[in-house]
């Protein structure tokens, strides 16, 4: 029946409604008057007459304020106002004529008029609402909301008025009494959420903790959100989350936007605070240069970098993808905030010495933030040549180049891969950090500095993605080893974070940041599974959804990552931010150990690259140990193994 309705056109059901309108405000005037009586009477020609024109004016007021624009099946609590507000002139339509009539009226019955009529209008439209929507509410999918906040009441409203979903419970995280309502949806303790699962036949949680509350510490929120997530883990139904505040507030996404969990709500880490005036003056109005700029940290620093205004930005990037999808992003992004930054995009490669120079002599350069490399540990242990060639002499060639171009500081964005290497990308990264610690000792006009962290959230090649793909297609997962450990930061954090240590720089430091606990992997694996509403396949549990698999450490993973090579950091003015004591070598040994790797390269002589790297003091390990061969260079005080030089082909 509502259905034929709904497909009327809307011309008939305006008409319908007003129709509507004028039987049950007679109504309301005939039933006032009998209720003052006292009894049921018939009105005179007078009265008729007097019903007529009230009904008339009730109507024009009615459609002046355009209460019958309105689409009933989405009729908001602000028509209330607007029939209040007609109910009102309607009485004192009633009390205008009347006198003009000279058919006075008791006040009684203009209040008794004025309810009933406000009653009978606004009953007949929410009804017909409730009619309308209760078979698509039927239908719906049954959720229930974590979180009793101004997010979680605004999400309850954004799914009542979509199609998907019919939120049916929310769950407070801190105690409450139960038989509460918000919104004529029952509240329950965080608790009770199994029993209320299983009682209303939820499909879905829904994450929407109100963390906007100034007055709260980040440190509170994250583990809170943490406990919450821990007491959701044990559920068999899916948790997503909704947008955080700054997505909200940015107009990127809307409150019904859901979306799965990231790893960063599973590791409830804190958000990280800058000492924003600090890195403004280090950048605001200084010509910046970003290598790597298309990847996943190199994007992040021009974001945050263009936040501060520099004067130019300079986008250094290989591939034209990467490089036209920055460009793209920045320029959206000056056009929304109104930044007046010189953007240059640059295609390029930091092998080429001679361009990475006529780029920064061209634009002027005053820092550079080194993020080109190549960092997927099996891929560059199969491609030991391009891995060595990259993140090696692509970093000494880009450093001599801000040399020459008299740029003032140089960021070399490092990994804790570079800690006691058991792997080619590992031990190129911390003999990158060796390059810039001999450079910072052989001049002084430029400074040079490097930042050491762990994995990024996001980043390309992290595990979560894969892990998502995996369950979504029934499993398994695969996990290379039970006890291996990483520590993570979102890249964001990473970002900030680089940018601050760089406006400490004084010269060949190594500074560290702090990437708090690391996560074990297969514990986050199984979190993953836990949360998407699915059980793990064990031997005890052989009717599991989703099986974790041990697949064996890749050509040379690492069990646990290191930050310090040493034990004795030093503090800086930032909580987060810690200065390794690093060995560093005098130039002249590195660049003879750099020409050594620079004939092996051109030979393509794979073998000796490896014993090159296994001699040097980078405390490289790999599996398979090279055998040495050739005279011996000692390079300092290293306490890892003396560094020898050969002949241009492995012994």
């Amino acid at each position: 029946m509502f259905e034929r309705f709904l497909q009327w056109p809307r011309l008939i059901k305006r008409l319908m409604t007003v129709a509507s309108d004028i039987l049950v405000l007679g109504l309301a005037l005939w039933g006032s008057v009998s209720l003052h009586r006292d009894q049921l009477y018939a009105p005179s020609q007078h009265d008729v007459l007097l019903y007529l024109l009230t009904l008339t004016v009730t109507v024009a007021v009615f459609i002046r304020l355009g209460l019958y624009r309105a689409v009933l099946r989405f009729l908001s609590d602000r028509a209330i106002l607007t029939i209040s507000a007609g109910s009102l002139c309607s009485v004192a339509a009633l009390w205008f004529f009347s006198l003009l009539l000279q058919k006075p009226i008791s006040s009684a019955v203009l209040v008794t008029y004025g309810a009933l009529a406000f009653l009978f209008v606004g009953g007949t439209r929410f009804g017909t609402r409730a009619l309308i929507n209760r078979p698509g509410a039927r239908n719906k999918e049954a959720v229930g909301i974590v979180g009793v906040g101004d997010t979680a009441r605004q999400l309850a409203s954004a799914l009542q008025q979509g199609t998907e979903f019919r939120p049916a419970a929310f769950f407070a995280p801190t105690p409450v009494a139960d038989l509460s309502l918000i919104a004529a949806i029952p509240v329950y303790n965080l608790g009770h959420a199994e029993r209320v699962v299983r009682e209303l036949g939820l499909k879905k949680l829904l994450l929407a903790l109100d963390e906007s509350a100034e007055d709260v510490p980040p440190s509170f929120k994250s583990r809170q959100r943490l406990q919450v997530l821990n007491q959701l883990e044990s559920l068999s139904v899916p948790v997503q989350a909704v947008p955080s505040v700054s997505c909200l507030v940015s107009g990127r996404v809307r409150i019904s936007d859901i979306r799965d969990l990231e790893v960063e709500d599973l590791l409830g880490r804190e958000s990280v605070s800058i000492h924003n005036e600090q890195v403004q003056q280090a950048i605001a109005g200084c010509n910046v240069l970003v290598t790597g700029a298309g990847g996943s940290i190199g994007s992040e620093l021009c974001r945050q970098i263009l936040r501060q205004q520099p004067q130019k930005l300079v986008l250094f990037e290989q591939s034209e993808y990467a490089l036209y999808q920055i460009e793209r992003e920045l320029r959206q992004l000056m056009a929304a905030d109104r930044y007046e930054v010189e953007l240059v995009p640059v295609l390029g490669s930091v092998l080429h010495r001679r361009r990475c120079s006529s780029v920064m002599t061209e634009n002027q350069v005053e820092l550079v933030y080194h993020a080109a490399a190549y960092k997927h540990v099996p891929l560059v242990e199969h491609n030991v040549i391009e891995g060595v060639q990259n993140n090696v002499f692509g970093t000494w060639y880009a450093a001599e180049a801000a040399i020459e171009a008299g740029v003032q500081r140089f960021v070399l964005i490092s990994t804790d891969k570079a800690v006691r290497p058991p792997n080619v990308m590992g031990a190129s990264k911390r003999l990158a950090e060796l390059v810039l610690q001999g450079l910072a000792t052989r001049q002084s006009a430029t400074v040079f500095t490097m930042v050491r962290f762990g994995n990024v959230l996001g980043s390309s090649g992290s595990v979560v993605p894969l892990f998502r793909e995996q369950i979504r297609e029934g499993g398994p997962v695969t996990v290379t080893h039970p006890d291996i450990c990483r520590f993570f930061m979102t890249i964001p954090e990473a970002a900030q974070l680089v940018l601050q240590a760089g406006t400490m720089a004084g010269g060949g430091e190594v500074f560290v940041l702090d990437m708090g606990e690391p996560v074990k992997i297969a514990d986050l694996a199984r979190k993953m599974i836990h949360l998407m509403g699915l059980t793990e396949k064990t031997l005890s549990n052989p009717g599991g959804d989703i099986e974790v698999v041990f697949t064996g450490l890749r050509p040379g993973e690492k069990l646990f990552e290191e930050l310090l090579i040493g034990n004795d950091p030093q503090g800086t003015t930032h909580p987060r931010i810690m200065m390794a004591r690093e060995h560093a070598e005098p130039w002249h040994q590195v660049s003879e150990l750099l020409e050594q790797l620079s004939r092996a390269s051109r030979a393509f002589d794979r073998q000796r690259i490896i014993q090159l790297l296994y001699q040097a003091p980078l405390g490289y390990q790999p599996v398979e140990r090279p055998e040495a061969s050739g005279a011996d260079i000692g390079m300092g005080a290293s306490n890892v193994r003396p560094f020898k030089v050969g002949g241009d082909k492995a012994g």
